[in-house]
């Protein structure tokens, strides 16, 4: 071997284990940057294997992270998507439903019995059907499910006759109401008699026709309705 070759050999011999040398040391340093990214790693976001960089997608402006399969609103970062994850997570947050709105109380009207009906009778008067026919106008804004019709007498005459007289006032009522279209099966009746007084002892002490016509509020038919105004 000439001189010239065993120099080159003898350089070769000194170059080759600084170049692997090299290599381990940069293997060691992307071991570590890896190392770190995978500590820093966004949730639910593809990256280069376990432990690599975050791939990001170069087709966009924005550059964002590619997201994985089973991310979800709760993995977002600001780096990744630009808004902190709270804000996100607020504005991903599903908008309550209206609260339910109140249900309007049933409306009742009381209709004098001495409008509607003569003094012991349950045959409806003209100015009577004038009145209902008023009523009957007013549920046009209702959308209603029942209409009840209560009958009530005052203390005058037997208790038992006058139960039976408020019982047919109702009935006469619902009688007509049917004749102006409603269901039949829209309206229910009732009697109470004179159970149910509103004069209380206001009365007391008065006979004949001072006490009749003191006497007129107990004799009364209340129609209630349950349904709601159309708006």
């Amino acid at each position: 071997m000439n001189k010239l070759s065993a120099k080159k050999k003898l350089i070769g011999m000194i170059l080759l284990p600084a170049f692997f040398s090299g290599a381990v040391t940069a293997h060691v340093a992307v071991a570590a940057q890896d190392q770190s990214n995978s500590i820093n790693q966004p949730e639910g976001y593809t990256s280069e294997g376990n432990a690599g960089q975050v791939w990001r997608s170069t087709y966009d402006l924005g550059n964002h992270c590619w997201r994985t399969g089973y991310w979800n609103d709760t993995m977002t970062t600001e780096e990744c998507d630009g808004v902190p994850k709270e804000e996100k997570v607020a504005e991903a947050a599903p908008t309550p439903a209206p609260a339910p709105a109140p249900v309007a109380p049933p409306e009742k009207l009381t209709f004098s019995a001495d409008a509607l009906f003569d003094f012991d009778s349950a045959v409806l008067k003209p100015n009577g059907k004038i009145a209902l026919d008023e009523f009957v106008r007013g549920l046009d804004g209702i959308n209603f499910d029942v209409i009840v019709a209560v009958g009530h007498a005052d203390r005058i005459g037997n208790p038992d006759y006058n139960q039976k007289l408020s019982v047919r006032r109702a009935e006469s009522v619902k009688a007509y109401l049917m004749s102006r279209g409603i269901p039949e099966s829209s309206i229910f009746t009732d009697g109470k008699g004179e159970t149910q007084p509103v004069t209380g002892t206001a009365c007391d002490g008065k006979s004949g026709q001072a006490l009749r016509a003191c006497l007129e509020p107990d004799r009364r038919v209340e129609v209630e309705v349950s349904g709601a105004r159309r708006r």
